[in-house]
């Protein structure tokens, strides 16, 4: 097992991450604002089990494979970009939905945490996150190497579900507030789909800065 000191440098390293809000949080935050609570809920979750990939990935050595190959690293990162356009150009297409509802064509939940597991695991830079902060936190004297780097990778799953959750709170409860106005339901579709497609963009022109 982990240092509790190791644990508390970790968790705080993991905290600013999770504080700038990136891919995953932008998602949710979509989905909270197009298709209510129970959506962002979704996305949580999803994000999640995304993060418990990279998690898992890290424990295997996969996150050491990504990044020690430059094709590897490419072809994750434009696979995110596309899917992430591709979400975008079909939220513009989507019709409207009835007056007072969100204009984002709703989503079956279980379709919305497959297109959020999607967007946290097509991300590299989780898994380069991991790369950068284990081999400087485990410690061969304190048992298995990938029992202590599983034990840090729930932690940033725990943390992330927590962090994601308030987000998705204070999305909702803006949301709400916004509702009896009617311009929730005119924004809403917009504001969607510039969230994906500038997180595409942003994971084509931004990936080589880090």
């Amino acid at each position: 097992m982990p240092e509790g000191s190791v644990l508390l440098l970790f968790a705080g390293a993991a905290l600013v991450l999770f504080l700038i809000p990136g891919p995953v949080v932008l998602y949710t935050l979509a989905r909270t604002v197009a298709q209510g609570r129970a959506a962002g809920l979704a996305s949580v979750l999803a994000a999640a089990v995304g993060d418990f990939v990279h998690a898992l990935g890290a424990t295997l050595g996969l996150a050491a494979i990504l990044a020690s190959s430059p094709v590897a690293f490419q072809v994750v990162r434009y696979a995110g970009a596309g899917y992430l356009a591709y979400l975008g150009v079909r939220t513009l297409l989507a019709r409207a939905a009835h007056a007072g509802q969100p204009s984002l064509e709703a989503q079956p939940l279980k379709r919305v945490f497959g297109q959020g597991v999607l967007v946290a695991v097509l991300n590299p830079k989780t898994a380069l996150f991991f790369l950068a902060f284990l081999p400087q936190l485990l410690r061969p004297q304190r048992g298995p190497i990938a029992l202590q780097s599983l034990v840090l990778g729930l932690l940033f799953v725990v943390m992330g579900m927590v962090m994601n959750t308030l987000w998705v709170l204070g999305a909702s409860a803006v949301t709400r507030l916004l509702a009896g106005s009617g311009r929730i339901s005119g924004v809403g579709r917009y504001l969607s789909a510039g969230v994906y497609l500038a997180l595409g963009l942003a994971a084509v022109f931004g990936g080589e800065g880090g």
